[in-house]
């Protein structure tokens, strides 16, 4: 009875001081201090269209998509090539086409050292390509922040995102600041290959 009770007084303060701070909420509320969200200037850029329609990313997607064609028709060819090779190789095996064992072996070890070239080769274009995409990847990063900062110098954002796939769910269409920047970093870039 005395924890009822005591619970009871407890309820009935907490419900007396909420009031008597419900009865400020008709005042002029203090001057809260600024936070960074408040009046926040916010926009976001789509990388997908910025990776269709500026000029730079599009060239340098061509050409690696080019090299990547290169370098798969040029393992898919040795490849072939080292098929006929086993191939022809298990047939005169099966026949006894060849007038030795050491013959056999000999045969068998070059394709063996075949094969491995072909993996050296296929592990190396893999790794060209690699490269290459992350300097293209370093440098539109390099050349969008750039463009980015001198664009902001008259726009005065607090904050500019990057939407891509779900990372922004929704945003209005008002913050979206894409176009400006695709025409931007196409006449910059126009502009520097007239000058090349």
């Amino acid at each position: 009875m005395k924890k009822n009770l005591m619970i009871a007084v407890a309820l009935v303060c907490m419900v007396s001081a909420c009031n008597k701070q419900g009865a400020k909420m008709d005042e002029q509320p203090a001057e809260q201090p600024e936070t960074g969200s408040v009046g926040m200037r916010i926009a976001y850029v789509e990388v997908d269209s910025l990776m269709t329609q500026f000029e730079f990313a599009k060239e340098k997607s061509r050409e690696l998509e080019k090299k990547s064609n290169n370098a798969r028709n040029t393992l898919t060819q040795k490849g072939n090539q080292l098929q006929a090779a086993a191939n022809n190789f298990q047939q005169k095996l099966q026949n006894n086409g060849f007038t030795s064992r050491e013959q056999a072996e000999s045969v068998q070890n070059a394709l063996q050292r075949q094969q491995n070239d072909l993996a050296a080769l296929q592990a190396r274009l893999e790794n060209e390509l690699a490269q290459e995409t992350q300097k293209f990847n370093i440098a539109l990063r390099d050349s969008l922040n750039n463009f980015l900062s001198l664009y902001n110098k008259d726009k005065k954002y607090d904050l500019i995102l990057a939407k891509s796939g779900d990372n922004i769910l929704l945003g209005k269409k008002e913050l979206d600041i894409t176009q400006d920047v695709v025409n931007g970093l196409n006449k910059r870039y126009k502009s520097g290959a007239a000058k090349k």
